[in-house]
């Protein structure tokens, strides 16, 4: 299904990496509404509940109360204001989180139509690793990829080798205080 589903590149690797890391016997709350990808999820085997929509910087409801073993963010952390406090706030023991990594050649992404629908954070993946470790977490696993474009220029190119996407696999450090 994924390879019929834009944008295939990044859902195939996105779906690799869960399956390496997360059975489908395990229960997900997937943050953000639901969406193509926790479509495929759900058709891979995957139990999926979305978050429906609420301001998770202002609301933490949905995640404290959920009783998921594993959260997926996936895309999703560049748009909040305080990741930090929503990484707290997970109870669950098992974490993917996938993040378009900060181009040095390209500025923050911002639609100029939608006002939800910008990044407040760009992150490199050393960025990501320790608002991990400050949270709790432990990264297990990691992965980067490139994102090419079918367009000619200088940033098409530098598309072809500089990686976009980064994808972490990390579970709660025992006895970490919240």
């Amino acid at each position: 299904m994924y390879e019929k589903t834009f944008p295939n590149k990044r859902f195939k690797h996105t779906l690799e990496f869960l399956r390496k890391h997360i059975g489908t016997t395990e229960s997900i709350l997937d943050l953000g509404v639901k969406n193509p990808f926790s479509d495929i999820m759900i058709s891979e085997g995957y139990s999926v509940e979305n978050t429906t929509g609420e301001d998770l910087d202002e609301d933490h409801s949905t995640i404290k109360n959920s009783s998921a073993e594993v959260i997926t963010a996936f895309e999703i952390f560049e748009h909040l204001l305080s990741p930090y406090e929503v990484l707290k706030s997970i109870k669950a023991e098992k974490l993917v989180i996938s993040i378009p990594m900060r181009l040095w050649f390209a500025s923050a992404y911002r639609s100029k139509t939608d006002k939800w629908d910008r990044h407040y954070h760009e992150f490199e993946d050393w960025q990501l690793d320790w608002l991990l470790e400050k949270t709790g977490w432990q990264i297990m696993d990691r992965q980067k990829w490139t994102n090419p474009v079918k367009k000619f220029g200088i940033r098409p190119l530098l598309r072809q080798f500089t990686p976009r996407y980064y994808i972490v696999y990390a579970e709660r450090v025992k006895n970490f205080k919240n």
